[in-house]
């Protein structure tokens, strides 16, 4: 005989020692669910058509809604109640004491990851590479080339560079801050308010606020991680700061242009806040 023949009844017949302990689980379940509170039918029925009615409202105020936003005027395509939302959140940014983002050491900083390569599609020669400096009213104050940004002071910035999409990096860039070129055109364009930068093709652009892009944690990169940067990264020339998400650190920088006019931003044309603090 087996060893699972020892568990077989016999003859048809089975030890009532064996469902005992059975039984008196079944007769224990028995008792708490007869101890649970019980909701009558009619009540029953009542919420679950409450609950239905509730729902269907609130799917139907939504979609109201959502058509109402639709049919309003737009602003750079954005239905305009949208567009005065992002605008308050601007105005609180702005208003907001300026601050510096912490910086890392160096052995935090890992290289960052590819995203983004709008108006990087054409080769860049970088050796005849050149940029633009253009003033308030159209003028052309400047064509520059890499050795302007490499004589001015250059500075190590290791941060964290944060993307709109959630994704972050502690990077190690190197290059010159913005405000130490700016420097070189300060009487040039007096007060004006804002600086719009476009790639070379003009298929990516961005537009800053005088106060943001002057801040000390602004950087025009040449490096990154102690390298030239890749093409895919913006070589020659890119932004970056820790005070803004990734979409406003255009790369491979062609054109800045000092406006007195909010200039054109690629992703506050596609819905997102023109001013992207953190």
């Amino acid at each position: 005989m087996s060893d699972d023949d020892t568990t077989a009844p016999v003859d048809g017949h089975v030890d009532d020692d064996v469902d005992e302990p059975v039984d008196q689980r079944a007769t224990e379940l028995r008792s708490q669910v007869d101890e649970l509170p019980t909701v009558p039918c009619d009540q029953y029925r009542r919420r679950s058509r409450r609950s239905f009615l509730t729902g269907a409202a609130g799917v139907l105020v939504a979609g109201g809604f959502w058509r109402w936003v639709q049919n309003q005027d737009t602003d750079d395509g954005i239905p305009q109640v949208l567009r005065n939302q992002l605008e308050r959140n601007e105005s609180i940014w702005s208003a907001l004491p300026a601050r510096s983002a912490p910086e890392y050491d160096i052995a935090d900083a890992s290289p960052i990851r590819v995203n983004g390569t709008i108006g990087l599609d054409d080769d860049v020669d970088v050796d005849g590479w050149t940029c633009r400096v253009e003033g308030p009213n159209g003028e052309l104050l400047d064509v520059v080339d890499l050795s302007v940004f490499e004589d001015l002071p250059q500075r190590d910035l290791v941060i964290e560079h944060k993307c709109i999409e959630g994704w972050s990096n502690i990077t190690h860039w190197g290059g010159a801050r913005f405000s130490d070129f700016h420097a070189r055109y300060a009487d040039q364009v007096g007060d004006v308010p804002y600086v719009g930068l476009e790639t070379p093709d003009g298929d990516y652009y961005v537009g800053w606020d005088i106060d943001s892009i002057l801040h000390p944690q602004t950087l025009l990169a040449l490096r990154e991680h102690g390298e030239p940067l890749a093409p895919e990264h913006g070589a020659p020339l890119r932004l970056a700061t820790p005070n803004k998400y990734g979409i406003k650190t255009i790369k491979r920088i062609g054109v800045i242009r000092y406006t007195y006019e909010r200039p054109a931003d690629y992703w506050a044309e596609r819905s997102y806040d023109w001013y992207a603090g953190l």
